[in-house]
């Protein structure tokens, strides 16, 4: 089982396992085109695939592998989006990063708040030394979020996934814990 969070309190949101109760807005979530466009994955279609992700979600607690969380806001308990680790590797301090947000909460600010609080989680608690992110390049605002985490675009990987038909490039991203530190 890996570490548990320990994230602090944010002004707006909190960081938060996903459980069963997180299905339906998980669903909503990945069904929309439009919070969806730049994802290699088609929307979702039909609830199962909801629930076939939140087993997937809980698989990757137990084995440590990824840690996805939902991102909650504090007045009204509502689900915003979803932030995550995945692709951990243990033995290379190393983790991609994700994160996906409902267009109705887009420009507000909210994964400016979670995300720092993630990182931090990543090179804190986890001990991580190296954080990744694989953005479809025409996703600007994404770009915006890394860059002002701190993240380098490291390069350039054409024609690399088929995002709804459509061959896309990867803009790769990397931090290192020494760049965060610095900063």
């Amino acid at each position: 089982m890996p570490p548990d969070i320990h994230i602090p309190v944010l002004p707006r949101v909190r960081l938060r396992r996903l459980d069963e109760a997180d299905v339906a807005s998980l669903f909503t979530l990945y069904s929309d085109p439009e919070a969806t466009r730049y994802l290699a994955r088609p929307p979702m279609t039909e609830r199962k695939h909801a629930e076939e992700m939140l087993a997937k979600i809980k698989a990757g607690y137990a084995d440590g592998t990824s840690l996805q969380l939902a991102i909650e806001r504090h007045s009204d308990g509502a689900f915003l989006g979803v932030c995550l680790l995945f692709n951990i590797v243990e033995r290379s301090r190393r983790a991609e990063i994700g994160y996906i947000l409902a267009p109705q909460h887009w420009a507000k600010g909210y994964m400016g708040e979670a995300l720092p609080a993630l990182v931090d989680h990543a090179f804190g608690t986890l001990a991580l030394n190296r954080l990744e992110a694989d953005v479809d390049a025409r996703n600007a605002a994404s770009a915006r979020v890394l860059a002002r985490l701190g993240f380098r675009q490291e390069g350039l990987l054409r024609e690399r996934w088929i995002v709804h038909g459509e061959a896309t490039d990867s803009a790769i991203y990397g931090l290192l814990r020494k760049d965060r530190e610095r900063a």
